[in-house]
């Protein structure tokens, strides 16, 4: 940097056109002509200048923003004219990035005209009067991020400069089908150091995103860390490996941060059977199977090889010799791969985006996880000898899968309702355990460790002295880590809403005022604790099963349950349950004394079997009296809301065009509302056979009584227990 004459500086600030950040004297703006600026700090002692200190200008000398001699900042110099052109200019130049805020007097939002070489990115760059309130940037695929704070300066720049959805638009306009070669198409570069694409995920879209899949959205971290400068220092750009050590406490040096692995990383993305390296290892051997993937595809569908190079641009090349590496007389712009395909260009580009960011690991990597197994899935379809996936992971346990519907759903509203954000938002439920309130909340990416550990040193959980359930049973498992659990996992729904629902209207009669009551996914707390809940619809004049006492060692959900990859803790099963290897196994329990509660006959298959023919019979018996008794078919289909829809056709499935809310089954008597909300509680607890398994088939039982009693059923050889 150097140093300002004070009357340049007063004329400067006289002008309003930039603010002086941290006490920083700015340079005058010069026009795209101007003679190149040194980059080494000059103090000219003359009675004309006044030599002032820099803050923090040593901490900006050491960084790449500073490096006057790299690549970034002199790549231009031998162009004719030496200039960087306007779609270079806004982030390699200090001249480009102050023209596009428009305080060189042009417009704001765009880079009008090339800039002059010579510059780096300054003080000025960054602290100005229009930087100063920025808090919101517009990405490649024409996303617009808002509230960011001073990270939108950051994210001006490290965002790329292209998007999956220009690769989309690049196939489109070939018009060519997805193996087929087109001249039309040429590699797309989503540039350097795009970590604000990858941190925020499928919000800016900087990836291709297959059709039918849903991705990651931005990455939190944690309260307080999750912001650019949070991380890395805003003048050497280094991240800030002591705050990281606060919470990993293995991590000593940045190489460390590379061998982090959290508890909600459980799974092995890469399939080769390590899931104790971290997580940076774990998109390294996705990236060497997508290669291995996009060089099969290039030889077997194309027949034509292809190599890359990381550091020539433009990366992809042709392999004229066909030994599987970029050789230096390969590595050339004349040797450019120039054979592409819709499916290869999305594969290399994916490849390219998890290239371009060495911290991608920690800005977003089960993001990019996804688009790498997304790219080898595509690309498995047209090779003869598929990478094999089958040990590989695209997701993670619920609690993490920040892709899946349970945390996407609101994506488009923007906001989480306060009757969903206590369990679908990682601020919603600490909010509700310490305040007993849910209001509405963003969208998150699944849960952090804050969400149910109230210390992230100690990594203690939230403790919970008892739960109501919506029945408004109040209960204290003796267990706080299990009422932890049932917080959420107690479905939304009971008899008590149902009831209040139907009131004193007669059993067979329709009426506009009934819709069906979901109790919700995964009400295990409410299976479990049984009658003492009240979460199914237990029949007046009925006894039901209360708490299911399992073992002494077993009792609460984290005995069974890990607690971060929520799978069940076979290896215990089988201690007592003979032959219990696998989760599969599980399904097949089956406790001597048990009776054929299904009346089918079979004596040998699982407590599970035994529930699914009677779920099975009662929904044979569901349809049957929407049919016969309302003149109404209904049918049900398990992944789409409302759950039950008018069968217009009368086939007893829900085809595509009948699975739509407008299409949602409106004639409801009592005696039909009922049935059909156990019939969901049923399924929607897929554990209920070892949560509860006797209180399952007594709803089971009872439902279909009470249907048979409107309709000819068959309950021939079934016992309640």
């Amino acid at each position: 940097m150097r140093g300002t004459t004070w009357t340049t500086l007063k004329a400067l600030l006289a002008a309003g056109s930039l603010l002086v950040g941290a006490g920083c004297a700015p340079r005058a703006t010069p026009t795209p002509t101007a003679t190149p600026v040194e980059a080494t700090p000059v103090a000219v002692a003359t009675p004309e200048v006044r030599v002032r200190e820099v803050p923090f200008e040593q901490e900006w000398l050491s960084s790449a923003h500073a490096d006057a001699k790299a690549e970034a900042f002199r790549h231009w110099d031998r162009e004719s004219p030496p200039q960087i052109p306007v779609q270079c200019a806004k982030c390699h130049s200090a001249y480009g990035f102050l023209d596009f805020l428009g305080l060189d007097g042009s417009p704001a939002g765009v880079v009008d005209q090339p800039a002059a070489i010579g510059s780096v990115i300054d003080c000025v760059t960054c602290h100005n009067s229009a930087t100063r309130g920025m808090d919101r940037v517009t990405m490649p695929s024409g996303v617009e991020i808002a509230g960011l704070g001073p990270e939108a300066r950051c994210m001006q720049c490290h965002q790329g400069r292209a998007s999956g959805q220009d690769v989309e638009k690049a196939i489109q306009e070939a018009g060519v089908e997805a193996d087929q070669v087109s001249e039309k198409l040429s590699f797309i570069n989503i540039h350097y150091y795009a970590a604000a694409a990858i941190k925020y995920g499928t919000v800016a879209k900087g990836g291709y995103q297959y059709a039918g899949r849903s991705y990651e959205a931005r990455f939190d971290h944690v309260k307080g860390v999750s912001a650019c400068v949070d991380c890395h220092d805003s003048h050497t750009l280094k991240v800030k490996v002591d705050l990281c050590s606060t919470c990993h406490k293995e991590v000593r040096t940045e190489e460390d941060l590379r061998r982090i692995r959290m508890e909600g990383s459980l799974v092995d993305y890469d399939g080769d059977g390590n899931i104790r390296e971290g997580l940076a290892d774990e998109i390294a051997g996705l990236q060497e199977l997508l290669y291995q993937a996009i060089q099969a595809y290039a030889r077997e569908v194309v027949r034509k090889p292809i190599v890359y190079d990381a550091h020539a641009y433009p990366y992809f090349f042709v392999d004229l010799n066909e030994n599987g590496t970029a050789d230096p007389d390969e590595v050339r712009p004349d040797n450019k791969y120039n054979a592409w395909t819709p499916r290869l260009l999305r594969a290399a580009y994916n490849y390219q985006v998890s290239q371009k960011d060495p911290g991608a690991f920690a800005h977003g990597g089960k993001y990019v996880i996804q688009l790498l197994y997304d790219s080898i899935e595509d690309l498995n379809q047209a090779l003869a000898t598929p990478i094999d996936l089958s040990r590989a992971h695209r997701d993670d346990a619920g609690h993490f899968a920040g892709a899946s519907e349970s945390f996407r759903h609101w994506d488009r509203e923007g906001r989480v309702p306060p009757a969903c954000s206590r369990c679908h938002t990682a601020e919603g439920l600490p909010l509700y355990l310490q305040d007993g309130v849910s209001i509405s909340q963003a969208p998150s990416n699944g849960f952090l460790c804050s969400t149910c550990h109230d210390s992230l040193t100690e990594f203690t959980r939230y403790e919970v002295k008892q739960v109501t359930f919506p029945s408004g049973a109040v209960i204290d498992s003796g267990d706080p880590n299990t009422n932890l659990c049932m917080t959420c996992h107690q479905g939304r729904e009971s008899k008590v809403s149902v009831d209040r629902l139907i009131g004193k209207q007669p059993p067979d009669q329709v009426s506009d005022k009934l819709r069906f009551l979901n109790v919700h996914y995964f009400a295990a707390g409410a299976t479990r604790f049984g009658t003492q809940a009240k979460g199914a619809y237990e029949y007046d004049g009925k006894t039901y099963e209360g708490f299911f006492q399992h073992h002494s060692q077993f009792r609460g959900c984290t005995d069974c349950h890990d607690a971060h990859e929520l799978e069940v803790h076979v290896e215990f099963c089988g201690k007592c349950h003979e032959g219990v290897r696998t989760r599969a196994d599980l399904l097949n329990i089956r406790l001597p004394e048990t009776p054929d509660y299904d009346g089918d006959g079979n004596t040998s298959e699982g407590l599970a079997g035994e529930i699914e023919t009677m779920r099975e019979a009662l929904y044979k018996a569901i349809q049957a009296y929407a049919r016969d008794r309302i003149g109404t078919p209904i049918a049900y289909h398990p992944h789409a809301y409302p759950y039950f829809f008018t069968d217009t056709n009368g086939n007893g499935v829900v085809d595509p065009e009948e699975a739509n809310p407008q299409n949602s089954y409106k004639t409801w008597t009592p005696r039909l509302l009922r049935a059909a909300y156990n019939y969901q509680f049923a399924t929607k607890d897929p554990g209920g056979y070892a949560h509860n398994g006797k209180y399952i088939l007594q709803i089971l039982y009872d439902s279909l009584e009470d249907l048979s009693r409107a309709v000819p059923i068959s309950m021939k050889g079934m016992i309640r227990p």
